[in-house]
């Protein structure tokens, strides 16, 4: 418990320090920011600290972050001087029932999930000994860029900010790696819970303020908790399909006694189009049932082999609780949502100019603006352009919506001078094309000690012409959004008197599809023709044939896999909203249109002066996360998968957080408006619905945490099951972790293992960890060179000068000898009981020390 609580009075210090500096710059928001007060306040404070102490003003130790807080507060206390006095407290003290809800929804989220990691608390499998190995080193590094723990001498070349601030609460509550690794997926998973509570409820609030009458504060406090029920709990459709399928619905027995079944072959997903395990039941019963939810995508290629896919979302996130960046970066994403629904709803006020290009911004929000999207890249890379470009749509959208105020004010004026006219496409792309520049290249130079030594495998954007998505799959992956989002579109349409900006939103929509396919087909044709590179892009196709085949099979698969119909559909009705709402981004000469095409019927949560800025900022929620999967069925990013594997995981991942929200938003103000016998039918279907979409994590959590009934007892401690079974071992690495500095040698393996077990558990780096992840994050074997070779010779050679040799190279301090190391290699171990110093003995376990060693300055790292 005390971790625990020392973690929760932290951050919510954390956050009562942030927040008058939220208060002023989040003036739209109903919660002035509140929600995001913490997440911002960690954000800040990371940033100040880690920039300090990569620039060497600060070292990595409690007076460091001692002083980055401080200069938190004093950033704070600006932002407090800057408020007419007692206008804080006034508000406090007006909205304390909204504080308090907020209040008791993170501590429950947090509380809740750190009962359940504990009940499931082992860092192992999948990505968590990495995630853990970075948080050690990052506690283990007394100066920034932090060590890498798995290449000794290197710095760590990945997105790192997120182990980084686990690593800042670690150290500042002396709470042990192992413990930070549960405790920062609970905490991430209350602040994002909080985050997406505040963006609804200050959508509702928007809604309310026009139309009082229709959500009362009761029902906005109740209503917003579909935020985070959408965005964290809900599953998709393939846990509900589990139990029709471990049921035998669907199945029928042959004649020869086997069971077969058209439906599940048609729907193709892999175990499911498997007969079902006897006995059947209600509940899931397979292996690892819980992970197929996260490989409902199905991509073959031409020469119809099977493409693994992540489809990953959060429910699956922390149900498995890997500690990874798009985990991390959940809350400052949202964070970055409210920034941009900030803006929108203030109506981007304010004048600056950044290098000659004029934006319409206040400095502090365009400087915020830059710290927190910048500080995306450093979390989570991808979420960076996704963040920007809504940001920059909001943006526009702020500025058309006010010139399309303008011209409304206008009409009811007498002629007192010249007209204003609607914003142009040409003119909204100059206003999104020149903030974009701004954020971007300010956003990379408030963190260019980052991209200094960042190398990554990512290698541009290459053309998806081989896996276009079925139908069925993307619906079973996001058709609880689908159905809420054509339902509260198709209603808001419905009572919306410009039907002809529908019909433009979806011609628009059908020609970005084929502007989209088009540019695929004809960079496509270009890649494939090249030498060489040429070759491998087609292979990776699994195609032998000419440039002419593989175009006639890709136009083939676009209208046997139709899941770009339903994106379509989305994607007009959203835009089609927007263009309605603020009569925008016209042609010139559409300009004489517009007069005949205003109406003065009263339209959803529209008062007399317009259509309420709620619903256009869910539209364009909904707009943004469609773009993110539409891309996804054209273009994906090229790495070392060679497929569009981590395209779908990062894009569609995005896509369900900003969907969530407007998914949430969307119900309340349906339940609260729609009031006929339809409406009827909308509760009645919508409660069909969230029983299927909470399937998932009631039976996964059930499954994955043994009916909450651990073997080892409930804990925090990641690392506690291996003192049971490796005590001597453990012993060691525990001696390991207060020891000096220096680089530790042990046995390499294959990812995946319990390889790089010592630098993992210690924070001590190790000459070569998981190769395969290094040669991940940096984009190639080159640094790792033959280092996997060497670390076998220093063990099994029978020349001791032969292994000095190399334990110089790599700037060994100690050699780990255990039992991993020698079942790996036929271990010479006379030569370290001649020539090296035993530091620890226990049982099988011998740590050697290279006394030339003893005397050597702390470990410094390359960042090349």
């Amino acid at each position: 418990m005390l971790p625990f609580v020392l973690w929760y009075l932290t951050i919510s210090l954390i956050g009562l320090i942030a927040f008058p500096l939220t208060y002023q710059l989040f003036p739209a928001l109903a919660d002035r920011g509140y929600a995001i007060s913490k997440s911002l306040g960690l954000l800040l404070w990371g940033f100040i600290f880690w920039l300090l102490a990569s620039l060497g003003v600060l070292r990595n130790e409690v007076g460091g972050l001692l002083f980055a807080l401080a200069a938190l507060i004093g950033l704070s206390l600006v932002a407090y001087r800057r408020q007419r006095s007692g206008e804080l407290l006034e508000w406090w003290s007006s909205n304390r029932r909204l504080i308090l809800v907020m209040e008791g929804l993170f501590f429950a989220a947090f509380a809740i999930w750190a009962f359940v990691r504990s009940a499931n608390p082992e860092i192992l499998g999948t990505e968590k000994p990495m995630e853990l190995a970075f948080i050690n080193a990052i506690l283990n590094s007394p100066t920034f860029p932090p060590h890498d723990p798995w290449l000794s001498g290197y710095a760590i070349s990945y997105y790192y900010f997120g182990y980084v601030i686990v690593g800042m609460l670690a150290k500042i509550t002396a709470v042990p790696g192992s413990y930070a690794f549960n405790l920062g997926v609970s905490l991430v998973f209350g602040l994002s819970a909080i985050a997406a509570y505040g963006l609804v409820y200050s959508l509702l609030r928007v809604v309310s303020r026009q139309k009082p009458a229709l959500i009362s504060e009761s029902r906005r406090l109740f209503g917003a908790v579909l935020g985070p029920l959408y965005v964290l709990l809900a599953g998709n459709l393939a846990g509900f399909l589990e139990i029709l399928h471990s049921r035998g619905i669907f199945w029928r027995v042959d004649a020869n006694g086997n069971f077969v079944s058209g439906f599940w072959k048609w729907l193709d997903l892999r175990e499911l189009s498997q007969p079902p395990e006897l006995p059947l039941s209600w509940l899931p019963t397979r292996y690892l049932w819980w992970w197929r939810a996260s490989r409902v995508v199905q991509d073959y290629d031409m020469a119809g082999n099977w493409r693994e896919v992540i489809d990953e979302f959060p429910a699956f996130s922390y149900l498995l609780a890997d500690l990874h960046p798009h985990v991390l970066a959940m809350p400052f994403s949202l964070l970055a949502v409210a920034l941009a629904m900030n803006l929108f709803l203030s109506g981007a006020k304010g004048s600056m100019r950044w290098f000659g290009i004029r934006l319409k911004l206040n400095p502090p929000s365009f400087w915020l603006a830059a710290v927190v999207l910048g500080g995306l890249a450093f979390l989570n890379t991808w979420d960076f352009p996704i963040y920007v470009f809504l940001f920059c749509g909001a943006y526009v959208l702020a500025l058309a919506q006010a010139q399309a105020s303008s011209i409304r004010d206008a009409d009811d004026l007498p002629e007192s001078g010249p007209r204003s006219s609607p914003m142009t496409r040409s003119q909204g792309l100059k206003w999104f094309l020149g903030l974009a520049g701004a954020l971007s290249v300010t956003s990379v130079v408030l963190y260019l000690p980052f991209y200094i030594g960042f190398s990554s495998q990512a290698g541009g954007i290459l053309p998806n012409l081989a896996y276009p998505t079925r139908g069925a799959h993307l619906w079973v992956m996001f058709g609880s959004f689908f159905l809420l989002f054509f339902v509260y579109l198709a209603y808001l349409w419905l009572h919306q008197a410009d039907k002809s900006s529908l019909w433009r939103g979806i011609r628009l929509a059908i020609g970005t599809i084929f502007i989209f396919f088009a540019l695929s087909l004809f960079f496509g044709m270009i890649i494939a023709s090249l030498p060489f590179l040429g070759e491998l892009y087609v292979q990776s196709m699994g195609s032998e044939g000419p440039v002419s085949k593989i175009i006639v099979e890709s136009i083939g698969r676009r209208f046997t896999n139709l899941g770009w119909v339903t994106l379509v559909l989305m994607f007009g009705l959203a835009l089609g909203f927007i263009l309605a709402s603020i009569q925008v981004l016209r042609d010139p000469r559409e300009e004489e249109n517009i007069a005949d095409e205003h109406s003065n019927s009263v339209r959803p949560g529209q008062d007399e002066s317009g259509l309420s800025q709620a619903h256009l900022f869910s539209a364009l929620l909904i707009l943004v996360g469609v773009l993110l999967v539409i891309f996804t069925e054209f273009f994906y990013l090229r790495d070392q998968f060679g497929t569009r594997m981590n395209t779908i995981f990062k894009f569609y991942y995005q896509a369900w957080l900003l969907w969530g929200i407007a998914a949430a938003f969307g119900t309340v103000y349906l339940l609260h408006e729609w009031k006929s016998i339809s409406g009827a039918v909308f509760r009645v279907g919508l409660a069909a619905l969230l029983l299927a979409v909470l399937v998932y994590p009631v039976l996964g959590l059930w499954t994955k945490t043994n009916g909450f009934s651990p073997s080892g007892g409930f804990t925090l401690d990641g690392a506690a099951y291996l003192w049971p079974a490796s005590p001597d071992e453990m012993a060691a690495i525990q001696w390991l972790k207060s020891a000096p500095p220096g680089v530790v040698l042990e046995a390499v393996g294959p990812q995946y293992s319990e390889y790089a077990r010592v630098a993992t558990h210690s924070g001590q780096p190790t000459v070569l960890g998981w190769p395969g992840h290094e040669s991940q994050w940096r984009g190639g074997s080159r640094e790792m060179g033959s280092r996997e070779g060497d670390i076998e010779l220093i063990y099994r050679t029978n020349n001791w000068g032969t292994a000095k040799i190399y334990l110089d190279l790599y700037e060994i301090r100690y050699v780990f000898m255990g039992g991993l190391e020698r079942n790996t290699y036929p271990v010479n171990e006379e030569k370290f009981k001649q020539f090296l110093e035993p530091v620890f003995s226990q049982g099988q376990v011998t740590i050697y020390e290279v006394p030339w060693r003893q005397s050597s300055a702390p470990i410094g790292v390359r960042i090349d």
